[in-house]
C-alpha cells in the first residue's frame, strides 16, 4: 500500500518512526512532513497529504501534530477525505470498519511510539465492513458536495433517519 506520512515540528520524531516502521512493514511510504523542530503551519502539511489521498495518489495518510486534532480538522476540509484523531486500539478498528478512515490523525505529544505502531498496525489491517456504513459514508459525501448551501432533507441520500438496524 502506498501511503503519505505527513507531520508539523511536533510530531518530526513521531513520523520518522512511523516510516521506519511502515516500511518494515513492506508499505510504501511518501514522506511528506517538516525538517526539524523549526515551526510550521499543520494546515499546510494536513492540506497536502489529504490532496495525495483524495487524487488517488496514495491509498491512505498519516499525520502527526501536538495532539492530532488540528491535522485532522484541516485534512477534512479536503473532499473525498475521512480522518479522524485515534488514540486506542478501539478507535483505529472502527474508525476503518464504520468509517472507512483513510486519513489517521496521531498525537505526537501524547502517544508513545509502541502506541502508535499499534494503532498503525490495527488501522492498516482493518476492512471497511461497507453494508449500512457504506450509506452513512455516501451521505458524508453528498454534504461535501453541498458545500455552504445547505443540502435540502428528502433530497438524494439526504433523508430521514434510517433506523439502526
Amino acid at each position: 500500500m502506498r501511503i503519505a506520512v505527513g507531520s508539523d515540528h511536533r510530531g518530526v520524531e513521531l513520523r520518522a518512526k512511523l516510516i521506519e516502521h511502515l516500511e518494515k512493514l513492506g508499505e510504501e511510504v511518501v514522506d511528506m512532513g517538516a525538517d526539524g523542530q523549526q515551526p510550521v503551519d499543520y494546515p499546510d502539511i494536513a492540506a497536502s497529504v489529504a490532496r495525495k489521498v483524495a487524487g488517488g495518489e496514495v491509498e491512505r495518510g498519516i499525520l502527526v501534530c501536538g495532539t492530532g486534532i488540528g491535522m485532522c480538522i484541516a485534512a477534512n476540509k479536503i473532499p473525498g477525505v475521512r480522518a479522524a484523531p485515534c488514540h486506542d486500539n478501539i478507535t483505529a478498528d472502527l474508525s476503518r470498519r464504520n468509517n472507512d478512515l483513510n486519513v489517521l490523525c496521531l498525537s505526537g505529544d501524547l502517544i508513545g511510539e509502541k502506541l502508535a505502531d499499534r494503532l498503525v498496525e490495527i488501522w492498516l489491517k482493518t476492512p471497511f465492513d461497507g453494508g449500512r456504513h457504506a450509506r452513512r459514508n455516501e451521505k458524508i459525501a453528498q454534504l461535501e458536495s453541498c458545500g455552504a448551501v445547505p443540502c435540502e432533507e428528502g433530497v438524494g441520500l439526504l433523508s430521514k433517519a434510517q433506523p439502526h438496524p
